[in-house]
């Protein structure tokens, strides 16, 4: 694409304005019918300043503003006749011609200058006039005329309530000690997620040893492992969710001692040292009652 120089770009915008006088408007026709790029560009000035030029009701100045202008300009009074100044008699010694100096870049900057302050002044106005618009809509759109006034918007809120507290579930521990002996492990199993904690309160492993947990039922055919007990003074595990409440409440809890790392076949090689069964600590909560109708 040609570059253009601002001082012909302000001639396409202002004659897209429509603020020139007739030689430049001549110029600018002339270069658009000869460059079809500098007619492009005046097209693009149109679409702009006319898109806003549009959103802008045309506005007829009062009767009084009228009077004023004509007044101004001499048509409320006669026109006086046009008296030229007499001319000096000439005389007939040469007269030197004064010196004229170059102002042709003057007037060219001059151009320039008032082609961009017409650019802005009605660019501004324009900016000016929408944003009183702009503000007339937000404020008191009743004033606005009914083509462009903003429609009114309904907005849909989903209010959520609050959801109600999850139930406390039922906490269930046995006590896995020796008969008649100290605690030496707390197991602690929870209702609604079986999952199961094992703390470790008086019982130390032998080197090379490992303690495992078993579950004991008449309603399994053999004993079934629950994981080594770690070394850590808490233990969690997640096996209990195969087995049912009935089973998982009733069992007998018991802890061996088996090889590091716990007994390779899945069946305890040793007599159970530490045993217990789970009572109920903490039930669950009831129910909400029910508002009265």
């Amino acid at each position: 694409m040609m570059a253009y120089s601002e001082d012909q770009i302000a001639l396409a915008a202002e004659y897209a304005l429509g603020t020139l006088d007739a030689e430049e408007r001549l110029q600018a026709e002339t270069m658009m019918s000869a460059d079809k790029e500098f007619a492009a560009m005046v097209e693009a000035w149109q679409h702009k300043l006319g898109v806003l030029n549009q959103m802008v009701g045309s506005v007829e100045p009062r009767p009084e503003v009228w009077n004023k202008i004509k007044s101004a300009i001499g048509l409320s009074e006669a026109e006086a006749a046009l008296m030229l100044p007499e001319a000096p008699p000439v005389t007939s010694e040469a007269v030197e011609p004064p010196a004229v100096a170059d102002t042709s870049n003057v007037i060219r900057l001059s151009a320039q200058a008032r082609r961009w302050r017409n650019v802005a002044t009605f660019t501004t106005a324009i900016a000016a006039a929408l944003i009183a618009m702009i503000a007339v809509g937000v404020y008191q759109p009743d004033l606005l005329p009914e083509a462009i006034r903003p429609k009114p918007r309904t907005q849909v809120v989903e209010v959520k309530t609050p959801s109600a507290p999850t139930p406390r579930s039922a906490q269930y521990v046995a006590v896995l000690q020796k008969e008649g002996g100290a605690p030496a492990f707390i197991l602690t199993v929870d209702a609604a997620t079986r999952n199961f904690t094992v703390r470790k309160v008086g019982a130390s492993a032998e080197p090379g040893k490992s303690f495992e947990l078993w579950l004991i039922s008449d309603k399994l055919q053999r004993p079934r492992s629950l994981g080594v007990i770690g070394n850590s003074d808490f233990t969690a595990r997640a096996v209990l969710a195969s087995y049912d409440n009935d089973v998982i409440n009733n069992a007998t809890y018991a802890v061996t001692v088996e090889q590091a790392g716990g007994s390779p076949d899945g069946m305890p090689h040793s007599a159970p040292i530490f045993t217990g069964k789970l009572i109920e600590t903490v039930p669950p909560a009831a129910p909400a009652p029910s508002s009265p109708r």
